[in-house]
């Protein structure tokens, strides 16, 4: 029987308790945040925090309709979630699929009227919940600073520009 090789391990450099701390700490309040907002849109307005998303991203697009593609990579959702996710809001009347006269391949999604209404109610149960749960703890020049933070770990992360009404 063959023995295995010796293999050196490269030593493992755990984290300092101050680096594990920020890690989990972003972990978790993401995960909280993200469900408190997300049972917050259900409960009050019928709309996962998804579906929130795809709307104000196509609310605040021009013409209010983006590329599937695009949709998909500004709500952080895979191109097969994606399309599983506009199939439930076009059957619910909140978006249209529309062809892209420039490229036969590509889709666009485009915010209707009903979905619109939609995102005008669910809107302010939304801004409310990111207030009071997050945004409540910090000063501004602290958020200022965070913004300048997530920046520097992802350039263009706290960009605000791309998408003025973003949220």
């Amino acid at each position: 029987m063959a023995s295995l090789p010796d293999i050196k391990a490269e030593p493992i450099h755990e984290l300092t308790p101050e680096e594990l701390g920020a890690w989990r700490g972003l972990l978790r309040v993401h995960s909280a945040l993200v469900k408190a907002l997300d049972a917050e849109l259900l409960a009050a307005h019928d709309l996962p925090l998804t579906s929130y998303e795809v709307l104000i991203n196509l609310q605040a697009a021009p013409g209010q309709r983006r590329r599937m593609a695009e949709l998909a990579d500004g709500v952080l959702l895979s191109r097969s979630g994606m399309t599983r996710l506009v199939d439930r809001l076009e059957r619910d009347g909140l978006l249209e699929r529309d062809a892209c006269t420039d490229d036969g391949r590509g889709t666009y999604a485009v915010l209707t009227e009903k979905g619109e209404a939609c995102l005008a109610r669910a809107r302010p149960t939304h801004l409310d919940g990111v207030r009071e749960r997050f945004l409540r703890h910090f000063a501004p020049d602290e958020l200022e600073q965070m913004a300048a933070w997530w920046d520097r770990a992802l350039p263009g992360a706290a960009a605000v520009a791309d998408l003025s009404r973003s949220d």
